[in-house]
């Protein structure tokens, strides 16, 4: 049987002019998965359980220098995902599993009751236009320079 660890990778980017990283992480998973997508399901969920302390953090921070941050007030958060079936899983409800999904531990479903209170929508991005690979792979010259002038924004 074939077994997945794959590196948990993601940036926080703030979208001004350009694109601003201010947070990003890259660390191998510590449980072994056994599909793909059980572990992009995994880094999805890790990736939540930093985002939302930031997003905490921002709003404070509005409240504190005097910008009006109330529960009507929303960011623009989108959480970009490649793998088709980890997205799928968690655009799903809270309570919903799939027929593959039933084993994952309960400790991964948690984001997905946030992600609608919070206004975060999940999206497609193509493989070739992850950003997150710029912090884990070897990437060749045009791979490279293509995520880059992406990371910043042209």
């Amino acid at each position: 049987m074939k077994t997945h660890k794959i590196h948990i990778v993601f940036a926080v980017v703030l979208a001004m002019s350009s694109l601003l990283p201010v947070l990003w992480k890259s660390k191998l998973q510590t449980e072994i998965a056994l599909s793909t997508m059980e572990a992009e399901y995994v880094a999805l969920s890790q990736a939540c359980k930093d985002l939302f302390p930031f997003l905490d953090m921002v709003k404070e921070l509005g409240n504190a220098v005097g910008i009006p941050v109330d529960k009507n007030t929303n960011m623009h958060v989108q959480v970009h995902e490649d793998n088709v079936g980890a997205l799928t899983l968690g655009r799903l409800e809270p309570k919903r599993m799939t027929p593959r999904s039933k084993h994952y531990a309960i400790k991964y479903h948690w984001f997905r009751e946030q992600i609608g209170s919070r206004n975060i929508k999940l999206v497609k991005v193509d493989t070739h236009d992850q950003l997150g690979d710029i912090f884990t792979k070897g990437l060749g010259g045009v791979p490279l320079r293509h995520l880059r002038l992406k990371l910043m924004g042209w």
